[in-house]
């Protein structure tokens, strides 16, 4: 871009677990949303993936490592405004005399509330954001799975994220109906540790539950063929402390993921019971779309369609679906009046 160019274009999917930012037509930023703040002057010291190194690893007098998004929502909001800073500068635009101010889309839960709403466009805007768009993240899932919006046919679509299970049903540009439930990836981590620690007795952290949810985790207890080998887990043991390694199979991670996975089963079938018939008929046979990192868990669609005998379908790129659909927004702003300012 020129010297004298002073507002550049970012789409950002300002997510719980990570944050993905487009410039142009590119990902230029696809890092965990976390910082790690000086205690004293709080000053940034890393953001993304150097930070989450930190994690659980820093001392707590001298660094505090934070993540800023809890349930799709700010729950800190100058951490947050101080990653969203840290992570735009990551994004190489050319050299410029001056610092350049930004048109923003930026993708949020459906279920915000308008003083959520304010913490993201305030943080975006403290970060250098002078048109600051918002975007349900529903909408902005449907745009990048591929689905055209505009038409005037019912598509549902279910966006797995780390804090928050957006469920959809869109037609003629509109969310006709709407569930954000608080169940997503961060509770199967949450449900994972918990269970390794009631059921092995050993004590493992967020992000070791993390790479177990990765390695073994599943939606059924029969997955056949993609059935993945058991991982083993090493930590201490709860009560003497001593080292332990637990080799650990799918099926267990299954069976302690199954409350959380049926509580997403049932938002969707209350979704479905308040559909207009017509959109309910067109759903039936163009099926249901399945994004964010949570689409990636192990026979989950699978699972979903033997409920509700509905096809699903797994988005090409499930984790890239919304800052996808937040890009294409961007360059559609006139075009598409649902978005927010």
């Amino acid at each position: 871009m020129g010297l004298f160019s002073l507002t550049q274009n970012l789409a950002m999917d300002l997510g719980t677990a990570n944050t993905i930012i487009m410039y142009g037509d590119k990902i230029v930023v696809n890092e965990p949303s976390i910082v790690a703040l000086d205690k004293k002057s709080e000053k940034t010291i890393a953001v993304g993936s150097k930070a989450k190194l930190m994690q659980d690893k820093a001392s707590e007098d001298l660094i505090k490592v934070v993540r800023p998004l809890r349930d799709g929502v700010i729950a800190d909001f100058y951490a947050c405004e101080q990653m969203i800073r840290g992570l735009v500068d990551m994004v190489d635009m050319g050299h410029h005399l001056f610092t350049p101010s930004f048109k923003m889309v930026i993708g949020v839960p459906s279920g915000s509330t308008e003083v959520e709403l304010r913490a993201v466009r305030d943080s975006a805007e403290h970060a250098g954001g002078r048109d600051v768009y918002l975007l349900y993240e529903p909408m902005a899932a449907a745009i990048g799975v591929g689905i055209d919006v505009m038409a005037p046919e019912g598509n549902m679509i279910v966006d797995i994220g780390g804090g928050s299970t957006e469920i959809a049903v869109i037609s003629l540009g509109g969310i006709v109906t709407n569930s954000s439930i608080r169940v997503a990836g961060d509770d199967f981590t949450a449900d994972i540790q918990e269970y390794m620690g009631r059921q092995h007795n050993i004590r493992v952290g967020e992000r070791m539950s993390e790479r177990i949810k990765v390695n073994v985790g599943s939606a059924l207890t029969e997955l056949g063929d993609e059935a993945p080998e058991d991982y083993t887990v090493y930590g201490p043991n709860k009560i003497t402390a001593l080292p332990m390694a637990v080799p650990v199979c799918y099926q267990e991670i299954a069976h302690c993921l199954d409350r959380s996975i049926a509580k997403i089963e049932s938002a969707i079938l209350t979704a479905l019971e308040n559909t207009p018939p017509e959109l309910y008929a067109d759903i039936v046979h163009n099926g249901i779309y399945l994004a964010g990192g949570g689409a990636l868990l192990r026979g989950l669609s699978k699972r979903l369609y033997d409920k509700i005998n509905i096809p699903f379908h797994v988005a090409d790129e499930p984790l890239l679906s919304v800052a996808k659909g937040t890009g294409i927004a961007l360059k559609n702003v006139e075009r598409f009046t649902f978005l927010m300012r």
